[in-house]
């Protein structure tokens, strides 16, 4: 008896109240059915119908049964979708999203790699400093940073970033390192207001703690607060990767380490979970790869 076979028909057989029409919604005979499901309840060991002339119904152990044969049925027609979705061929458009500098310097050099590698897809790049509505705006996949509200969405973890504190050397050499937190309130302070509003920065993982800053410069970008402090002028807070060009030129370095919260991680989200399409799998592996692989983000 194929067992797979069986569990299909018992559960059909349940849904509908009945053999006959059972049978004609699997394009079977119904004596098929009816001797399908006798050789399922005989290896089992239990009744699981109770059969009259009129109906057909479930008995306390059918009914048990029957939920777990919907689990089951479900769980692999799942994987089949994911079979597909995995080695079918990616094609259509594929709508990506993140934020600006870690779109641009992270996320695109993998769209243009899979680009390459799939050549019947083509890629919108969403990059903005705003949480983009994955559902609303027909985004694909999301790239997003930092604890992330249940949703319901399949997410993957590629990395980790850091808030940072951070000025240039001329301006550390001019005017000395804050060795704690407190030792802000005596620097010039640029802060972006595309970023965090408060003025309350926090440190410390276990045992924290807050200074309230005084910026006497504020941005409207985060490039722009970047640029102010590569060029000497004061002290800013970002996330470590949207300075990383910076740290490796040596026009930026970091300040105040030992005193930083805990990292934020790197999610790569999409809606579909394992009955996503060919393009969206293929890219988050892809994505996945990539970015894991990426020293600034570890």
């Amino acid at each position: 008896m194929d067992r797979w076979q069986a569990m299909r028909v018992f559960a059909k057989v349940a849904e509908a109240e009945s053999f006959a029409e059972a049978g004609r919604l699997l394009n079977m005979s119904a004596p098929s059915v009816t001797r399908i499901v006798s050789s399922l309840e005989k290896a089992i060991g239990a009744r699981l119908l109770t059969r009259t002339t009129r109906s057909v119904k479930l008995t306390d152990a059918g009914a048990r049964y029957f939920v777990d044969c919907q689990k089951l049925l479900a769980a692999v027609a799942d994987a089949e979708a994911a079979a597909v979705g995995a080695f079918g061929r990616p094609t259509g458009t594929l709508t990506v999203t993140a934020s600006v500098i870690f779109g641009s310097n992270f996320v695109l050099p993998v769209v243009m790699e899979y680009l390459d590698k799939y050549p019947d897809v083509t890629a919108r790049a969403m990059f903005l400093d705003r949480v983009v509505n994955i559902v609303d705006e027909d985004v694909d996949v999301a790239i997003r940073i930092g604890h992330l509200p249940d949703s319901g969405f399949s997410a993957t973890t590629v990395g980790f970033v850091r808030r940072v504190i951070c000025g240039s050397p001329s301006y550390f050499e001019k005017n000395g390192i804050p060795k704690v937190p407190s030792d802000l309130t005596d620097h010039k302070i640029i802060a972006a207001t595309s970023a965090w509003t408060s003025l309350e920065w926090r440190f410390g993982t276990k045992q924290k703690t807050s200074v309230h800053v005084s910026p006497r410069l504020f941005t409207s970008t985060n490039e722009a607060a970047i640029a102010a402090a590569a060029s000497g002028w004061g002290l800013t807070r970002v996330l470590s990767y949207q300075i990383s060009t910076e740290m490796e030129k040596g026009t930026l370095r970091t300040v105040l380490g030992d005193h930083e919260e805990e990292p934020l991680p790197i999610h790569i989200v999409h809606p579909d979970g394992r009955n996503a399409s060919a393009k969206v799998r293929s890219f988050v592996d892809l994505a996945a790869a990539r970015l894991r692989e990426n020293r600034h983000l570890n």
